[in-house]
């Protein structure tokens, strides 16, 4: 059997009896205790699971209320960033016109955006704004609030900016998602800026690594068929039943 066959036994095991044994594991896959004890390790690594003593258990959604700066987020989970990014950014043409949403992994997004493209492009991230006209790209920047923790414009002002616009395409950065709470993020006034923009989008991308999975923050912006969510690495099959998803090529 192959290791990804096996990690995904393994998964589907444990969700459907929130826990398990690493001699029960190893009886249902027909494998030594060594092997699964290997593949526990791997799983708990990729936060699809938490690797207990003798086994291991489901995960839960983890609450997370606090964002760290930009300047901590762009350090972290660098190279699934870019892999998403560049999965992102091959979807656009020169047709497009496109919202992109303040965020670490967006930012990454832009990078392998081609110079000569065609497409028009809004976002309400400062940085991203810099970065797209460095590339000679056409590009808007809306109006609205700065939040420095975020370099984002978010606010009252910005929400009724984008109610003027029609997106072909949105690229949306997420902190959580989740099955019971969908797409989520800790600011309010974030979230207002995320909804609005998938209401204005014909289709929208939600860009989110592995660790953003079963996570819920205090404000839900979209519900999961709102978007198609691209990721890096494998999602547990039971946000395949509920979202469409696009696994990055590495």
């Amino acid at each position: 059997m192959l290791t990804q066959d096996r990690h995904e036994r393994i998964i589907e095991y444990i969700n459907e009896r929130n826990s398990a044994a690493v001699c029960d594991l190893a009886a249902m896959l027909d494998t030594s205790e060594s092997t699964v004890r290997r593949d526990l390790t791997a799983l708990d690594r990729q936060g699809r699971l938490r690797k207990v003593h003798g086994g291991a258990t489901a995960l839960k959604d983890r609450h997370v209320m606090f964002e760290p700066d930009v300047l901590t987020k762009s350090t972290m989970n660098i190279k699934e960033k870019e892999q998403i990014g560049r999965a992102a950014a091959a979807l656009i043409t020169d047709d497009d016109f496109v919202f992109i949403d303040a965020g670490t992994t967006t930012s990454a997004m832009i990078d392998f955006i081609s110079d000569g493209a065609k497409a028009t492009f809004v976002t309400n991230g400062i940085v991203h704004a810099k970065k797209l006209i460095q590339k000679g790209l056409r590009a808007y920047i809306m109006g609205g609030q700065i939040r420095l923790n975020t370099e984002a414009v978010v606010g009252t002002e910005a929400v009724s900016n984008l109610r003027k616009y029609n997106f072909t395409q949105t690229f949306i950065g997420v902190n959580g998602i989740s099955l019971e709470s969908g797409f989520t993020t800790p600011d309010a006034e974030e979230a207002a800026i995320k909804t609005e923009a998938m209401n204005r989008g014909r289709r929208n991308y939600v860009l989110a690594d592995h660790t953003k999975f079963d996570v819920v923050c205090s404000v839900t912006f979209g519900e999961l068929n709102n978007g198609i969510i691209i990721t890096d690495g494998a999602v547990n099959n039971k946000f395949r039943k509920h979202a469409m998803i696009k696994e990055a090529d590495a």
